[in-house]
């Protein structure tokens, strides 16, 4: 009797093995958000005690951002990768950053932007003859293959093939589907492209990439000092809007940017960055910011976002006095890391 119920218990145990087999099986297979930042460049290298401030947040992701000038709105030719531009903004700069942060297990996004002399916005970026607009073409192909082969030599997980580029998107879409075509050829990792919060839904190529970003400036709140409900409650429809169309284009969600500042109505237009905003308020950023993640970041269609905006210089940056995007070295950092610690 003693020697059949040896054999049996196996069985018997068969169904609860398999269920507990079953569960660490799905847990392992739900992946980690991107609890990301984006990572400023600096004008020199990066070094271990920059990266450590970076890891005491649990960050599992950082945007890398090289960085191509224009003259003007009008101008079509993209200057990058020159002795010139600081460390972190070259090639060189960024495969070097990279490397550290991959020796800290910290995920990689690539993430070139274009930055138009006196910080005229992106987005109007525009041509006015058929000859200026293939020059432009030429130009941002150069610069984003030159970006999209050291993405493959640095093995990063994922690449933006561009930032706010409104009016460059909508004229020229032809030219957009090409690039991606060309860019597959030489990397091969997951593709995204950052749209502002007012543009997502106008992009044409989505079927085209891997994941939507969106660089998630909504308006939420035109309180002086939104409190947590607001901001919760000011996130709603926006979330509503950005599942639907989730499951319309059958992609997961990245924030590409997401950030407040540490400012008075910090949460009426999250996009400006006007240094004549001076006035002090860390709770606006640490409850928009709580409103987000207790609104966003566990839903299924959302993949993670990046964090704008994180200086290597860590001790020296942010602060209580700081009215700017950073959550370095203010409340708001704890909030940080209390969410990305359980992500």
């Amino acid at each position: 009797m003693l020697l059949k119920f040896r054999f049996l218990l196996p069985l018997f145990c068969l169904p609860f093995f398999y269920s507990c087999a079953q569960g660490e099986a799905k847990k392992e297979e739900t992946p980690r958000k991107m609890n990301g930042i984006s990572f400023v460049a600096s004008r020199d290298t990066i070094q271990q005690h920059h990266i450590t401030p970076v890891l005491n947040i649990h960050t599992n992701y950082a945007a890398i951002m090289p960085f191509g000038f224009i003259k003007t709105l009008e101008h079509p030719e993209i200057i990058f990768n020159t002795d010139r531009q600081w460390f972190g903004e070259t090639r060189n700069g960024a495969k070097q950053y990279i490397e550290l942060l991959h020796k800290n297990n910290i995920k990689v996004l690539v993430k070139p932007q274009i930055w138009v002399w006196r910080g005229e916005f992106t987005g109007y970026l525009k041509m006015t003859s058929e000859e200026n607009w293939k020059l432009l073409e030429d130009s941002y192909r150069n610069f984003i293959l030159e970006y999209a082969a050291m993405a493959a030599e640095a093995e990063v997980d994922l690449f933006c093939i561009g930032t706010e580029l409104e009016q460059f998107v909508m004229h020229r879409p032809a030219f957009w589907e090409t690039l991606i075509a060309e860019i597959r050829l030489i990397y091969k990792g997951k593709l995204t492209y950052a749209a502002n919060w007012d543009e997502y839904k106008r992009v044409p190529f989505w079927n085209k990439l891997d994941y939507i970003g969106v660089d998630a400036y909504f308006p939420i709140s035109d309180q002086k000092t939104p409190t947590l409900e607001d901001a919760k409650a000011g996130w709603k429809p926006w979330k509503d809007e950005l599942k639907l169309f989730s499951e319309k284009e059958q992609k997961q969600i990245i924030f590409t940017e997401y950030g407040y500042r540490s400012v008075d109505f910090a949460g009426k237009e999250p996009w400006v960055s006007d240094r004549e905003m001076k006035d002090v308020n860390l709770e606006a950023q640490v409850n928009l910011t709580q409103g987000l993640f207790d609104k966003v970041w566990n839903e299924s269609w959302f993949a993670g976002g990046f964090l704008w905006k994180w200086f290597i210089a860590h001790p020296e940056v942010g602060g209580i006095n700081n009215s700017q995007f950073t959550p370095q070295n203010k409340p708001v950092e704890a909030t940080i890391t209390k969410m990305y610690g359980n992500n």
